[in-house]
């Protein structure tokens, strides 16, 4: 199964096929594959490549991908049975050429711009991984927990204003998703 669209590929590979909310936008140019799940009000921005050929990619309600962002998973192996599915919860931002792979982003994580996540890392709810920052396999960024650099380490804990300042991202991309699809001639 191929998508209608010409701009974007919404296809099936190993008899699995993308699950996507009706209320998603997704962009021109992305590129979605296999078991993907996307939930309601998910935007995915521009020329985004959610690969799930050998695992699951799951995107809970309100997230959002931003542009050129990479998200893929890993198959299983015989120290991993189950492999590194990459499972993202609800309200997640994602910045623009984030790589993000094989892990667990809880409800309202944050991953900056140009930031990689690798295999078997999480991030717990509220905690935020900085642009540029590089998460090495297996690495947990507790709740409200601010890592960065290359490789990524602590730094410090979010008040509550830095809280708030993301979860008015989530809202933002909400609606400027919305815009997007009507603007595009997308809508329902």
């Amino acid at each position: 199964m191929t998508a209608e669209r010409s701009d974007v590929t919404i296809a099936a590979i190993n008899s699995k096929s993308p699950q996507i909310d009706p209320s998603a936008f997704i962009a021109p140019g992305c590129r979605i594959v296999g078991d993907v799940t996307i939930g309601p009000d998910v935007s995915i921005w521009y020329n985004c490549v959610i690969r799930a050929d050998v695992n699951r990619v799951v995107i809970g309600a309100r997230t959002n991908i931003q542009d050129g962002t990479v998200v893929h998973c890993d198959s299983p192996k015989p120290n991993h049975p189950d492999g590194f599915p990459t499972i993202i919860g609800e309200d997640v931002l994602i910045g623009h050429m984030a790589m993000v792979h094989g892990c667990i982003l809880e409800n309202r994580a944050f991953v900056g711009l140009g930031a990689i996540i690798m295999d078997g890392c999480r991030v717990e709810s509220d905690g935020m991984l900085a642009a540029g920052a590089m998460l090495t396999a297996g690495k947990q960024i507790e709740a409200r927990q601010l890592w960065v650099g290359r490789p990524a380490k602590y730094l410090r804990d979010l008040d509550d204003a830095a809280i708030a300042a993301n979860q008015t991202g989530v809202q933002h991309y909400v609606l400027n998703g919305r815009t997007h699809r009507e603007a595009l001639g997308l809508g329902d």
